[in-house]
């Protein structure tokens, strides 16, 4: 189910994508395309975007690109949507090289969570027990994935599946969709874009709202998984 003005989002997601061109261009005087951003940021929202920031999260759902490192039309190719850590040991990856998962990167933890992600086993493997443990999963690896997946994804399309929930019920970072998409934070939301969090806004005390968070995650959040924020979240 979604809610809210469609058209209004994709219009700042267009922006975005402008606004990221516009940033190289100016950037690079002799026109080059060479060091344009590639399109591998994701957004709460489940959009694959290219745009300057990397944010704090690197994320894998699979071989996305193709030999020109440009996406094609799938958005995932294994149902294991993972969020790693940007550094691990001392390895190293070339970005989009043949053969090799597509990199995606997010603000933060909240935003990769809305987006359908759960913590990496192997580079966040803390973080991977905390969430299995808060969440109340007691399966495997693959179970939660295909749990988290029937959340998240509507079959046959490319598309985001979203819920509806009470907003004042929504625990700290969980991200609901109002026009654009807000992270619950206290008594506030804070608008989400691809940079950072915008001011403040007062959270209603009743009513229904459009949840990004899948509903796997939402438990986990209200059941103590703290994620780690953008530091722009603390106004």
């Amino acid at each position: 189910m979604e809610t809210g003005k469609p058209q209004s989002w994709k219009k700042q997601v267009s922006e975005f994508r402008v606004q990221s061109r516009e940033h190289f261009a100016k950037a690079l005087p002799d026109k080059s395309k060479t060091a344009m951003p590639l399109q591998n940021r994701v957004l709460a929202t489940g959009e694959i975007i290219a745009h300057p920031a990397r944010g704090l999260f690197m994320g894998n759902r699979g071989i996305l690109h193709d030999a020109h490192r440009r996406l094609g039309p799938a958005r995932w190719k294994h149902k294991a949507w993972i969020i790693c850590a940007l550094a691990h040991k001392d390895w190293h990856r070339q970005m989009m090289s043949p053969g090799n998962y597509s990199e995606l990167f997010f603000l933060d933890e909240a935003v990769a969570l809305a987006a359908g992600h759960r913590p990496c086993a192997l580079c966040r493997r803390d973080a991977y027990r905390a969430y299995v443990a808060a969440a109340g999963h007691d399966g495997s690896a693959p179970a939660l994935d295909a749990r988290l997946h029937a959340e998240r994804a509507i079959p046959r399309r490319v598309r985001q599946r979203r819920h509806v929930a009470p907003v004042a019920d929504l625990p700290d970072g969980a991200i609901l969709f109002d026009d654009t998409p807000k992270l619950a934070l206290g008594r506030t939301l804070l608008p989400v874009l691809p940079d950072g969090y915008g001011p403040p806004q007062p959270r209603p005390a009743s009513g229904l709202v459009t949840v990004l968070t899948p509903p796997t995650s939402l438990s986990a959040l209200g059941n103590g998984y703290r994620p780690t924020l953008h530091s722009s979240s603390s106004w």
